[in-house]
């Protein structure tokens, strides 16, 4: 018999997620991970619509198996007034609730944290949304791609004079919902010290992705520097860039004093390693240009095996462009468990993103595969009481699937 695993640093801790798609369920993806018991409410017959997204095995996405393991799924539909009341009844058994619709859709279902309190003082209700719960826009619509835009993220990306670009997945949604996984800790600390009193924690998509905006807003309060697009480099960071090859592209990051000195010797340019001038990295900012040619002109007679190679030898950081194919075959990623094993409900073999952060003592584990819509309505309801009369009739009646 296989040992039972560690259950995970938040243990004992209940969620009930009634997002969908992938801010608020990505938030209790990685507090499911770390061992917190998370029950997701999805609307009977269709349930998340992440279901559906990309590509799909049997009429399940594969992206379901990662943004939903570790969770229960229980289907209820949240425009009755009776499955309204079923959450209600959840909500006042957990310690966590986490929702991402738009502002007043839970006051719309008598759910208002002033209500949901007052049975459940404990309760820390997790907000995301597109533009937080109060300002000018709380009520406008808000996507991930919105919230990239206007926190100043999408302006920065792509090549300079073209078409801004995105990152190829929904980092603004996933940005959010780190934030409101630490939101989340920061309040159940608190809650230990005050008597267990909950709170709201709110947070805006666009305002995740402006914390995460560095120096871009100072410099224009400082200077009225306006930062633009600059491709593949790091601008005032020099050197930081991505570098033509006989078969590809490196990426090099030798800005570091000391390690900018180790990259020229490598390349044969102690040259400009030793002249006083670039000797820190404002010196180098004004003369990236000269650097990047130098650096360009070495790595185009080389592979990107003999670049990595001279740099590691250098001790200079220096790194491949990775492909998914790469990162399946990468050595240090199985090492570190970066890929799991697990198996689908329709029984698919299939590899999965390993657990972050990683615990010494109580690591994250995955426990179970992603649920089947509503497996666990039942057992769910019937720890509320509801038995199986009372569950059939609420599934006769459309409350439940």
């Amino acid at each position: 018999m296989q040992p039972t695993p560690p259950i995970g640093p938040l243990a004992g801790l209940r969620v009930l997620e009634l997002g969908q798609l992938i801010a608020g369920p990505f938030t209790t993806k990685t507090l499911a991970d770390l061992g917190a018991d998370v029950i997701k409410v999805e609307p009977p017959g269709t349930g998340d619509p992440l279901r559906q997204w990309r590509l799909l095995h049997e009429g399940t996405s594969v992206w379901w198996e990662v943004q939903s393991r570790n969770k229960r799924s229980v289907a209820i539909d949240l425009r009755h007034p009776e499955g309204q009341a079923l959450v209600r009844e959840l909500a006042a058994s957990v310690d966590i609730l986490v929702e991402n619709f738009r502002p007043g859709t839970l006051e719309g279902w008598d759910m208002s944290y002033e209500a949901l309190s007052e049975r459940n003082p404990g309760l820390i209700l997790l907000r995301i949304s597109g533009f937080g719960q109060t300002g000018p826009y709380r009520d406008q619509p808000g996507f991930g791609v919105v919230g990239e835009a206007m926190g100043g993220l999408r302006h920065l990306t792509g090549q300079p004079g073209e078409v801004p670009v995105r990152v190829g997945v929904s980092i603004g949604d996933t940005l959010a919902a780190l934030h409101g996984a630490i939101g989340i800790l920061a309040a159940l600390h608190e809650r230990s010290r005050n008597g267990g009193r909950g709170q709201v924690v709110d947070v805006a998509l666009y305002e995740a992705v402006f914390n995460c905006m560095e120096s871009l807003l100072p410099e224009y309060s400082a200077f009225g520097a306006v930062r633009e697009p600059a491709g593949s480099a790091l601008p005032g960071i020099t050197p930081s860039n991505a570098y033509p090859c006989l078969d590809g592209w490196v990426l090099v990051a030798g800005n570091g004093d000391s390690i900018f000195r180790r990259l020229m010797d490598a390349i044969g340019r102690k040259d400009l390693g030793d002249d006083p001038d670039l000797a820190h990295n404002d010196g180098r900012s004004r003369r990236a240009a000269e650097i990047d040619a130098a650096i360009g002109t070495w790595t185009q007679t080389l592979t990107i095996a003999q670049v990595l190679g001279a740099l590691q030898r250098a001790q200079v950081p220096g790194g491949r462009i990775y492909t998914v194919a790469d990162i399946a075959r990468d050595p240090h990623y199985r090492a570190r468990d970066m890929i799991l094993s697990t198996t689908t409900a329709s029984g698919l073999a299939l590899e999965v993103p390993g657990i972050v952060p990683k615990l010494s003592r109580t690591p994250g584990h995955l426990r179970r595969r992603a649920p089947r819509l509503g497996e666990d309505t039942d057992a769910v309801l019937g720890a509320l009481g509801y038995d199986a009369a009372a569950l059939r009739r609420l599934r006769d009646e459309g409350v439940i699937g």
